[in-house]
């Protein structure tokens, strides 16, 4: 008989209460533990699935108390249509093309993460992030992760989009595109394209994070249909109800069994 190892056990902790980035007046909370070992993949898949995001080898959730105005979504990458609006996003870059590289920071990809969160984000922590926090961001990884470079017909460097590999989909971990050409929707071109490329590679999901339906800057996430959120620990498809803004769940995560 082979033996098996005993799985290291996994360790929780949660983080200290924070002003909320995304909804006024809320406190933060998370949930945070390590990827880490010979099994990462196999953890960061189920943790996704769980609710879980990643930042270099830390997976974390909310644990907001009395709140849950941050819901899991992923897209339906099979069953995906584009509407009217998403349509036009794509043929207002037709010339813009993307590319897979190997998560390798470059100084030209932190030029232009620099002019995004100086426009963009500019009260922000990120906005003095050095290009050696901007190379942690993007190498310090223990899975398969990509960087997606989008680059216009003058081969000119106009977006990027950080994204991890999972068994069951692409996970977008951040997107930043050129500030000057923020009518042309790069941010939305980038899940356009994360979804084709899951479609390609026979992939059935394209993790978003959370959506925040109270949130300007994270209600975006429900344009992307079908999608589905994740309530009481099963992922579910979003309703036109809930996107009406008839909304509740139960803040509960669930960790998959190995």
């Amino acid at each position: 008989m082979t033996y098996k190892p005993p799985r290291r056990p996994q360790f929780f902790y949660t983080t200290a209460p924070l002003p909320c980035p995304y909804v006024e007046g809320r406190i933060e909370r998370k949930v945070v533990t390590e990827i880490t070992g010979p099994d990462a993949d196999a953890l960061h898949d189920r943790l996704s699935r769980a609710g879980f995001r990643r930042s270099h080898n830390i997976a974390y959730a909310p644990v907001c108390p009395a709140c849950s105005a941050c819901v899991p979504i992923r897209i339906a990458a099979r069953h995906f249509e584009p509407g009217a609006s998403l349509k036009r996003v794509a043929r207002t870059n037709a010339g813009t093309e993307g590319f897979e590289v190997p998560a390798r920071a470059t100084a030209e990809q932190f030029a232009l993460f620099q002019r995004y969160q100086n426009a963009r984000h500019g009260e922000g922590d990120m906005a003095t992030m050095s290009f050696y926090d901007f190379r942690a961001m993007v190498e310090d990884t223990p899975i398969e992760t990509i960087m997606v470079e989008f680059r216009d017909l003058e081969d000119r460097l106009v977006g990027a989009c950080l994204a991890d590999r999972l068994g069951d989909g692409l996970s977008a971990v951040y997107s930043f595109f050129e500030p000057a050409l923020a009518r042309r929707s790069l941010g939305t071109f980038a899940i356009l394209w994360l979804i084709a490329r899951a479609k390609s590679l026979g992939l059935p999901y394209v993790y978003l994070g959370y959506w925040v339906p109270e949130s300007r800057k994270m209600a975006y996430k429900a344009r992307f249909r079908p999608s589905e959120i994740l309530s009481g620990g099963v992922w579910r498809t979003l309703t036109e109800a809930e996107l009406s803004g008839d909304f509740s769940r139960s803040g509960t995560l669930l960790v998959p069994a190995g």
